[in-house]
């Protein structure tokens, strides 16, 4: 079955290659796509697909309706086409480099150009707002909330790493916390005396008040005692952001994208930005770049008698 081979380039990426559990389900999902199409087409087995065949079936993806709007003229997007493509690159890859197949159809596929969009920050009020530290008598969610809050703008840390934070990772009092990001690679990230602050305040007192007979080690626990499901986390900074005023929808990305930012308009330079955000190409942090420029260029109009 062609499914079968599917599960074994996906269990590949889940144990040796260290994907992150969001990659995994995107390509499942699009060599699913894949597989439905090829049993339409009457392809039993992988040996049988050329190269044709794939060209075929994204020219049907790029042509088919959303889902979400059947009557829509919208095409598929670039973006979507672009992971379709990378995820049936990189399963013949794998069945050609463990011997399941000799020939790759897809060797000559090429991945379409995917548009830069620039990242939404915050600006410096915003995050004044945002950070201003809880009232005396904060509840223990409160003071959880603000660590987490501090330590992703101070630290840059992807959603996926806040969530999986564990105790063993922090090192505070040196002012660092170790994280395992995508591809399981370790990096060790500085953290601020602010996020140390709110961090210290929220273990000593907040967090025990959390824990429950089988809470697991990870440093921000729910209410529950449990560790953070992905759209909690995002609820609760969402909602604590509308707290502080704040009316344009917060994501924990717009808090890494505005540490990266600042750091780059305050003088940073890009391959410590780079380092610290854990990007394995600096061609990802050169989008922070026309950021900045963006930002520059608004000052100056702004500012400078001459710029109108």
């Amino acid at each position: 079955m062609l499914s079968t081979l599917v599960e074994e380039f996906l269990v590949h990426l889940r144990h040796e290659r260290g994907h992150a559990a969001h990659t995994q389900r995107t390509y499942e999902h699009a060599l699913g796509q894949l597989t439905h199409w090829l049993d339409q087409l009457g392809r039993p087995t992988w040996h049988e697909v050329r190269s044709a065949d794939l060209l075929a079936f994204l020219d049907a993806q790029r042509q088919r309706p959303h889902l979400d709007s059947p009557d829509s003229p919208k095409q598929l997007s670039s973006a979507t086409l672009y992971l379709q493509v990378a995820a049936i690159r990189g399963f013949f890859k794998f069945a050609t480099n463990e011997g399941f197949l000799t020939v790759n159809p897809a060797e000559n596929l090429s991945l379409p150009r995917r548009w830069k969009i620039l990242p939404k920050s915050l600006s410096a009020d915003q995050i004044d707002r945002l950070l201003a530290p809880p009232a005396v008598g904060a509840t223990a969610r409160d003071l959880c909330d603000h660590a987490v809050l501090e330590l992703a703008y101070s630290s840059g840390l992807r959603l996926a790493e806040l969530r999986s934070l564990r105790l063993e990772q922090l090192h505070i009092d040196a002012g660092f916390v170790s994280v395992i990001g995508k591809g399981n690679k370790e990096r060790v990230v500085p953290v601020g005396r602010t996020a140390v602050a709110a961090l210290r305040r929220y273990l000593e007192t907040a967090r025990p008040q959390l824990v429950r007979p089988r809470s697991p080690g990870h440093v921000f626990l729910t209410q529950r005692g449990t560790a953070f499901a992905q759209v909690t986390m995002w609820l609760r900074i969402k909602q604590w952001a509308r707290r502080a005023g704040i009316l344009e929808p917060v994501t924990p990305h717009m808090l890494r994208h505005s540490f990266a930012t600042h750091l780059l308009e305050h003088g940073a330079d890009l391959r410590v930005i780079q380092e610290l955000l854990g990007h394995s190409s600096i061609s990802t942090t050169e989008i922070y770049t026309h950021l900045a420029g963006a930002r520059l260029r608004e000052v100056h109009e702004q500012f400078h008698p001459r710029a109108r």
